[in-house]
C-alpha cells in the first residue's frame, strides 16, 4: 500500500478544505475512478486541514494526486490557497480495529 498526505495551510486553506468537504459526492467519484484507490479521508483543523489517501501502489497515488490537483485548480483556484505540502510513502505497518 502507498499513502499520500496533502496538508493545506495559510491563506485560503480553511475555505479550500470546506469546499472539498462540501464536494464529497464529486470527490468520491473522482477517487473511486482511479484504479488502485483504497481510501480517502479529510481532516479539518483550525488553520486548514489535510487529506489522507491510501492506494494499492505508488502509481495509483500519483494518479490520485494529479486528479486532486486538477480538481482544486478547477474548483478552488478563486480561493487563492497555496499548493498543499505533499508527503507520501509506502505503508510499513497497518492494522485495523
Amino acid at each position: 500500500m502507498h499513502t499520500v498526505i496533502r496538508t493545506y495551510s495559510g491563506k485560503g486553506a480553511v475555505e479550500t478544505i470546506d469546499l472539498i468537504i462540501a464536494s464529497k459526492k464529486d470527490i468520491k467519484k473522482i477517487m473511486r475512478g482511479v484504479k488502485g484507490f483504497i481510501s480517502y479521508s479529510v481532516i479539518k483543523t483550525e488553520t486548514g486541514g489535510f487529506s489522507i489517501t491510501v492506494s494499492k501502489n505508488e502509481k495509483a497515488s500519483e494518479a490520485i494526486t494529479l486528479a486532486a490537483r486538477e480538481w482544486v485548480l478547477a474548483h478552488a483556484a478563486h480561493l487563492k490557497a497555496k499548493a498543499p505540502k505533499i508527503t507520501g510513502g509506502t505503508v510499513s505497518m497497518h492494522f485495523d480495529a
